[in-house]
């Protein structure tokens, strides 16, 4: 017996799916479980990337300190004015939530203020496909966006292999498109 059980109730992202639909960006204030503080040197310039790039809005900002950044529910980022930042991206990275049809999109409006600033995108072994963005703190971000699910496939079986199995009726074709 497990002691996991579901309870996607309590999270924002929607189930894998041709048809999946993105949130609207969230607006309300509540207390953050988890957030990532990132520091710049151009806060303007961060702000602007993260907004027309990565698809963020701002929810409040002090002047010329820090700016509050939201897309979803709890997916907070705090730009913080610093100075020192460093030369290159770091091994480490923090991972968004996104749906597939927002990941050729972000792709284009990353490509679009900072050319060089996308690797992807690409699928992985445990059936997601991501695009990773170094901003232009050098930080680095990965949108990853959940495939739908096919019981009889490679990811399937690498699930499987560590212990995850295919959800009650997956194999009844609940992950196909429908009419």
């Amino acid at each position: 017996m497990s002691d996991y059980y579901n309870a996607f109730e309590m999270s924002p992202v929607p189930a894998p799916g041709p048809d999946a639909v993105a949130p609207e960006p969230f607006r309300g204030i509540y207390g953050m479980p988890a957030f990532v503080t990132i520091p710049t040197e151009d806060l303007a310039a961060s702000v602007d990337f993260w907004v027309r790039g990565l698809g963020f809005f701002e929810l409040f900002g002090i002047p010329g300190t820090l700016v509050h950044l939201r897309r979803w529910a709890f997916q907070d980022v705090l730009l913080l004015s610093a100075t020192g930042v460093p030369d290159r991206a770091p091994a480490m990275s923090v991972s968004f939530a996104c749906v597939l049809d927002q990941i050729d999109p972000l792709v284009a409006a990353c490509r679009a203020v900072r050319p060089d600033a996308v690797d992807g995108p690409r699928d992985t072994p445990w059936n997601t496909r991501d695009v990773e963005v170094i901003t232009p703190e050098n930080a680095r971000i990965v949108f990853t966006a959940a495939k739908p699910f096919d019981p009889a496939g490679q990811e399937a079986r690498n699930l499987a292999a560590i212990g995850i199995t295919a959800p009650p009726g997956a194999d009844r074709g609940d992950n196909e498109e429908r009419e």
